[in-house]
């Protein structure tokens, strides 16, 4: 079976330019590639993945953002029997084909694919910080009803239940109690 693997980094980001050619199921997201453990179509995409199968991926840094976490994706993929394809690159990972040159080149993109996301964030983190000294900068809103939890808690509730109730973490409902009680 062929199965593809499309991501782009934000909802606003267009998944078409990725064509896959022809392919029997495709997981897609548009979530960040800082990492892979928040990325629930890769992991679905790793388990659904059979001895056999062969998984496509337009380009290196659309399957991951760091060397390391490609190394690991395309290992475990292969420790399952099933290949790995990056179609602008032109190359190929099999169990049993061991291809110096297309390794290299695999920790050569990889690596670069790390860069590009370092450059990224040091220009945002000197953007930001600019954009602080001239009053500019806001950052964004509150994802979390402080009000909500203090009413919560003022009701009687344990952070366990705020939290399960509102959806978030036990940290934040602790860091949202302490800061009210400081």
């Amino acid at each position: 079976m062929k199965i593809g693997y499309r991501r782009v980094s934000s909802e606003d980001q267009n998944l078409d330019r990725q064509d896959l050619g022809q392919v029997d199921k495709v997981f897609e997201e548009k979530l960040s590639g800082a990492s892979t453990h928040n990325r629930p179509a890769l992991l679905a995409m790793i388990d659904f993945a059979r001895e056999g199968d062969e998984c496509i991926v337009y380009s290196i840094d659309r399957l991951a953002r760091d060397l390391r976490d490609c190394q690991d994706i395309v290992a475990r993929l292969n420790d399952k029997g099933v290949s790995v394809a990056f179609l602008s690159e032109n190359l190929k990972f099999t169990t049993s084909d061991d291809d110096p040159f297309s390794k290299l080149q695999l920790h050569l993109m990889s690596a670069f694919a790390e860069f590009e996301r370092s450059i990224i964030r040091r220009r945002q983190k000197e953007g930001i910080a600019k954009a602080k000294t001239k009053g500019v900068y806001k950052g964004r809103p509150p994802s979390i009803n402080a009000g909500k939890v203090a009413e919560l808690c003022q009701q009687g509730l344990g952070p366990s239940d705020i939290a399960r109730d509102l959806g978030i973490s036990r940290a934040s409902v602790y860091r949202l109690m302490k800061s009210s009680n400081a």
